[in-house]
């Protein structure tokens, strides 16, 4: 608890309140063509709150998969929201409880709590609130290392029509994985601008920019740190920033960023069934098909989402030729989907051991 200004929270006007802790919320769908987009918003978590329909039956197609993608993703700190508990009987509710419970048994989120909510009437907000505080705890931050910043958001502020003297530079949303951003600070942006040569080869040319303003909401700041989304104001040009076109990229100091590859060898996992797909006429759960060469998969490394072709493929080892240059590092996890039925569906995991350079 933090010594604060006295703050109000609708429905508590009249009461005085002390600022615990800040929470910044990351909204990720749950329609199974955006799965790329909630493994992107997986990235900067530090905890997640899986909303399940109390008018629904329990899972849903959805819901298995997106258990599987944060354990993949290494959220360990689940708190279950049982909503719309005011559209059903007591015994209904009851019930998909019990469910609800059988259901997490065995995964990341065996023995997380199930809160019944209402978020129309607000009832048990305030103990989300507390389990928040109590369940969810503050990681340890790195201070001191080279800043780093996963893109999940970039924009153009200008509105149309601006003078040029008025127009601002672009701006990148995020979270800051490690170091502190200032400010004035020097920066890049990498992979960057990736183009092709007159032989055809990808190059990549680093962002090189300057920061000249950082907000956390609507608050101005002079120095970010890492935890919450930051949007970090720069002197890059807008159009490179315009409709998300920096998402996936990584910011940071200069010279200090992860490298950037072209290809990557990944040591890899896959489930055994697919998640969220039931067959015509039938429950069951198709099984997960070994990785073929020449296959083409969609990666999520970070924030950034991309397509890979398999090169080749020996025991649980697999070299994947990207389509888009990805700054990451040995290590990392990576979550591995399939084109099944139109759809891209989650299918593995892996960590990647290592990986072909480009040159800048």
């Amino acid at each position: 608890m933090t010594d604060s200004p006295a703050c109000t929270v609708p429905g508590f006007e009249d009461k005085k309140m002390t600022l615990v802790r800040h929470v910044s919320f990351v909204d990720c769908p749950g329609h199974d063509i955006l799965m790329a987009t909630m493994l992107n918003g997986a990235a900067v978590m530090d905890g997640a709150l899986l909303l399940i329909a109390g008018n629904e039956s329990c899972p849903q197609p959805q819901t298995s998969e997106h258990l599987a993608a944060v354990e993949i993703m290494r959220l360990q700190h689940i708190i279950i929201l049982q909503n719309k508990i005011d559209l059903v009987q007591e015994n209904a509710a009851a019930n998909q409880y019990d469910t609800i419970c059988k259901f997490i048994q065995g995964t990341i989120a065996d023995g997380a709590p199930v809160i019944p909510i209402s978020a129309q009437l607000k009832y048990n907000i305030d103990v989300v609130c507390e389990y928040i505080c109590k369940r969810i705890p503050v990681p340890v931050r790195d201070f001191t290392a080279p800043a780093n910043m996963i893109v999940i958001r970039s924009f153009d502020v200008n509105k149309p029509g601006a003078e040029v003297d008025d127009i601002q530079g672009g701006v990148a949303g995020g979270s800051i994985l490690q170091g502190v951003l200032k400010v004035g600070q020097e920066i890049e942006v990498r992979p960057g601008i990736v183009s092709k040569d007159a032989e055809g080869k990808i190059k990549c040319t680093p962002i090189s920019s300057r920061i000249v303003s950082l907000f956390a909401e609507q608050n101005h700041l002079q120095y970010a740190v890492p935890g919450g989304l930051i949007g970090v104001g720069t002197t890059v040009d807008p159009t490179l920033t315009r409709a998300d076109r920096l998402v996936g990229q990584v910011l940071g100091e200069v010279g200090k960023l992860p490298r950037v590859f072209t290809e990557l060898e990944v040591n890899f996992f896959l489930l055994r069934r697919l998640l969220g797909v039931r067959t015509q006429g039938s429950e069951k759960q198709g099984k997960v098909a070994k990785l073929s060469k020449a296959e083409v998969l969609m990666l999520n490394i970070g924030s950034m989402c991309t397509g890979a072709r398999v090169v080749a493929v020996k025991s649980d080892l697999a070299k994947l030729q990207l389509t888009s240059p990805v700054c990451t590092k040995e290590g990392e996890k990576v979550a591995l989907s399939r084109r099944v039925e139109k759809h891209w569906r989650l299918i593995g995991w892996g960590q990647i051991q290592a990986g072909v350079q480009l040159m800048d």
